[in-house]
Formats: structure tokens, sequence, C-alpha cells
């Protein structure tokens, strides 16, 4: 079981340049939390929020609606850019969806970096989720999709099929503006992923406006790599883009 204490939001002061963490789908802070530590130890400006029907329980996830997933990040967003110079956005899985359309609304988002982004699922089933959340209310688990053992993400043991619903809702979305994220973005991708299709980061590089994108393969993880064997990676090279990009906007 993930530390209760890593499941709770997150903040961190530091210098001029922020960075919003995005958690994913029935996930919790949990699965951002080494990577946010770190990145406030280089001395950033820090905001891991836990999003809407999440840290709870799974059935409040059924009553939630992406828009308040969205409306939440949205805030925190707006909270730090009045903070900071600059603010960049980071995402895992559904986080990566949302970090998008950060980067879709606020033209002022400095970049991304994204983690597995989600804009559809590996489940077939997923796509009727709209007919099957009444008939269901939960099917199993998509959480801990982690390929070193002992990790845990502090996701929900079950997946609330009225929220994954509202999770297509949130990808048909972004992906009809797609063209309108034009910033740098870091895009991490993993060997192995069982939750979320490689389509979905094919479907960002590809539609995306931005003539700055860095892909990075992750050969040794699964779909949660923020906790698997290339964390370290996903730290190191993050810092480097964001060294990088700011130096470049300064």
């Amino acid at each position: 079981m993930a530390n209760p204490d890593q499941m709770q939001p997150f903040h961190a002061t530091g210098g001029p340049v922020g960075v919003l963490f995005c958690h994913g789908f029935t996930g919790s802070p949990a699965s951002l939390r080494g990577w946010a530590d770190q990145t406030a130890e280089a001395g950033y400006t820090v905001s891991l929020p836990l999003l809407p029907g999440h840290g709870t329980v799974w059935q409040e996830l059924n009553v939630t609606s992406w828009r308040d997933w969205y409306d939440h990040v949205d805030a925190e967003y707006r909270r730090l850019r009045e903070q900071c110079e600059e603010v960049f956005v980071a995402g895992l899985s559904m986080g990566g969806s949302l970090a998008l359309r950060l980067a879709q609304q606020h033209t002022d988002v400095a970049g991304l970096l994204l983690v597995n982004p989600a804009l559809g699922a590996v489940d077939p089933l997923a796509k009727f989720a709209g007919v099957l959340k009444y008939l269901v209310p939960a099917t199993p688990s998509i959480g801990n999709d982690i390929a070193k053992e002992g990790v845990d993400e502090g996701a929900y043991e079950t997946t609330p099929v009225a929220g994954v619903h509202e999770l297509h809702k949130l990808w048909a979305d972004v992906r009809s503006t797609l063209d309108l994220v034009t910033c740098p973005m870091m895009l991490f991708r993993s060997r192995v992923d069982n939750v979320v299709p490689g389509s979905s980061s094919d479907t960002v590089r590809r539609l995306v406006s931005s003539d700055d994108i860095t892909e990075v393969k992750l050969p040794n993880s699964y779909h949660v790599a923020t906790l698997d064997h290339d964390a370290n990676t996903i730290v190191e090279l993050s810092l480097q883009f964001l060294e990088r990009v700011a130096a470049r906007a300064a």
C-alpha cells in the first residue's frame, strides 16, 4: 500500500520557475511524488494537487466530471502563474491529457513533460463505458501497471465505469484541438504499457504544432514509469529540459 502521506497534495516554494504535476486516472499524487520532490530540491516551485474524485473512495469518481479535474489543475496553474515568471506542466497518463489541455487553453505554458499521455485505452471495452456504466458500476483496477516489484501508486482497487466515460469525453476534447499546443515538449514513452496504447503518443506527436519535441524511450518500465525502473531517467532528463527551455525563455 502506498504511503498515505505521499497520496496527499504537495506544494513547495522555490525559484521563479514553477512546475505543475498532474497524476493519472484513479491514481494519486504518490505516483509523481518522487519526481516532484526532486524537482523541488532542484530549486523549482512545485505544485502536485490531488484531483477531484481521487484519494477517497472509488464511488466518488463515478460522480465526478472531467471538467472537475480540468478546473482543478487550471486553478493550480493560475495560482502558480501569479507566483512564478513561467510555469511548466508535467503529467502522467490522464495527467498528460490535462497537461495538453492546459497548453491548449494557456498560450503561456512554458513547456510540457508527458509520461505515457493518454488519449485512448488498451481495453477495447473502455469505449463502451457510456453504456456499460448503467450495467456495472466498476471493473477491475487499472492501477499499478509497474514492472518494479513492491511499488504502489495509491490507485483505487477498482475502475469506476462512469469515470471512464468522463475520461473519454476529456480525450475527445483534447484531440480536437491538439494543433493549439505550440510549446516545447518532452515525451516519455514506456516499452510496455498495459493501460494506454502507443497510438496516444503517436497522435500527440502528429497533431501538436510544437517544433521542439523530444521523445524518450523507457525500456524497463510499464505504464506508471514515474515509479518504475526508469524513474531516475525521467527525473534527470526532465530537469535538463526545464533548465534548457527556461534559460532560452529568459
